[in-house]
């Protein structure tokens, strides 16, 4: 199958001009003008952007928590991502207390192989960083091809590790070239405030926000940082979304230290009103809590200063009954919320047409810097010959509105229920096979590949 794309207006971290993209046998083959070539598809994209795919390395399918899963697995999860122009995602593998690494992959790959639409990679979440883990580094990075692994701050008696063992998993990272990556929010204060809330009989969603304030990801962050810097481990801080944890980034800049960075939407976008809500608040308990107005300022601040690299999601949806759990105790309400459809059009509307950031800078945070923090560019994140041909072509234009009656996702809520896009994705091709045409499937389920990926250099 080829695909000739005419006249589209081709953007990417670095490049801006108008061109056609010539794809065969997977991959982009030539790029170029008034390209005179016979393709089995023509596409017009006059009057339209074209992006590389979007990647969102920071997923939740099928995701065990509180008893109860995600509500989205990786058909319906890919699937919602591939209408929102995320051609490519990264999901957390979750390691069992004393388990094996190889065995929480097995049972992650189980789920995902055969039922994703789009491509996907995995991180592993190490919970538990004993001997046989340590032993099984090695042989998952090199054969396994998954090369970036997460710790926890936070979870206290169920995903959090400590310092002690942070450091044991840095040091061996740093030797095989592996990103370590962290929820960073202190987990102590946490449990100490949410204990303190519960004996006042305050137990409303507000709580859950207020149990998480703003110096329990100051403190984790810049310890996190100090020990990254300490280990020389490439770091990677998920979902900020404070200016005074932003601020912990900036400081280690001054001794040359170099952390990457991923936010959210939801941290860009919204604000703590949204825990004023009743038991609606519910809808919005994730964490780390969405926080203030000028949290917004300082993260949109700090993607264009280059210290947050990346846009990702934590897409993590529950059903609204599931929520409802914790009606009486928001302790009990599952934490997360779904997004993963909706991010580069958010990013867009909300970054590039309020003009917060540039149409390169959109690209980069969608897409580029993911591939490369985490060893997939040139071959994913990017429009250059060799690269797979996953693109997006996009009308910016288009103004269309979020709701749960009209979002892919599974899930029957929509944390953005109401919200004005301007921007809409058109058409969605990965690997060379159009996915996505005008809200139309055209891709069957289980085409997404697993992607292996390389270990990167200190100095991306």
């Amino acid at each position: 199958m080829s695909i000739l794309i005419k006249n589209g207006r081709i953007i990417t971290a670095s490049d801006d001009y108008i061109a056609d993209i010539f794809i065969e046998n997977e991959i982009i083959t030539t790029i170029g003008k008034n390209l005179k070539l016979n393709a089995d598809e023509v596409i017009d994209a006059g009057g339209k952007l074209v992006f590389p795919g979007g990647i969102d390395p920071h997923t939740h399918l099928d995701m065990p928590f509180m008893g109860s899963f995600s509500s989205d697995n990786y058909e319906t999860g890919t699937l919602a991502a591939l209408h929102g122009g995320t051609t490519s995602i990264i999901d957390y593998v979750i390691q069992s207390k004393a388990g094996s690494l190889k065995e929480a992959l097995k049972t992650w790959h189980g789920r995902a192989s055969g039922n994703s639409y789009s491509d996907y990679g995995f991180h592993i979440a190490v919970t538990d960083f004993n001997d046989s883990a340590k032993d099984e580094l090695k042989n998952v990075i090199e054969i396994e091809g998954v090369t970036s692994f997460k710790t926890f701050m936070a979870y206290k008696g169920a995903l959090m590790i400590d310092d002690k063992q942070m450091i044991g998993i840095m040091q061996e990272a740093e030797k095989l070239g592996a990103v370590v990556a962290v929820h960073a929010t202190n987990g102590d204060i946490i449990d100490h405030l949410i204990q303190q809330f519960k004996k006042e009989n305050k137990l409303s969603p507000l709580y859950h926000y207020l149990s998480q304030p703003e110096i329990t990801e100051i403190e984790a962050s810049g310890r996190f940082i100090d020990l990254a810097n300490m280990t020389k481990v490439n770091s990677y801080i998920v979902h900020m979304t404070s200016g005074g944890a932003l601020d912990k980034v900036r400081m280690a800049t001054l001794r040359n230290q170099k952390t990457y960075v991923e936010t959210c939407p939801q941290y860009l976008i919204l604000d703590a009103s949204v825990y004023n809500k009743g038991f609606e608040s519910a809808k919005w308990v994730m964490s780390p809590p969405i926080r203030e107005k000028s949290d917004q300022e300082s993260l949109w601040a700090g993607l264009n200063q280059g210290l947050i690299q990346v846009v990702a999601t934590d897409h993590c949806p529950f059903m609204w009954n599931e929520k409802k759990n914790g009606e009486h105790d928001f302790t009990k309400i599952p934490n997360g919320a779904p997004g993963i459809e909706h991010r580069v059009e958010l990013i867009y509307s909300e970054g590039v047409n309020k003009g917060r950031i540039s149409l390169n800078k959109h690209v980069e945070l969608c897409s580029t810097n993911a591939a490369k923090i985490f060893g997939m560019f040139p071959k994913k994140g990017t429009i250059a010959i060799g690269s797979d041909a996953d693109i997006v072509i996009f009308d910016p234009n288009e103004k269309h509105i979020i709701s749960a009656k009209t979002h892919h996702h599974r899930c029957d809520f929509s944390i953005y229920e109401g919200m004005e896009v301007t921007g809409k994705c058109k058409t969605v091709i990965l690997r060379g096979k159009t996915a996505i045409n005008n809200g139309k499937v055209l891709l069957e389920k289980g085409y997404g590949k697993f992607i292996k990926r390389n270990t990167i250099s200190k100095n991306i």
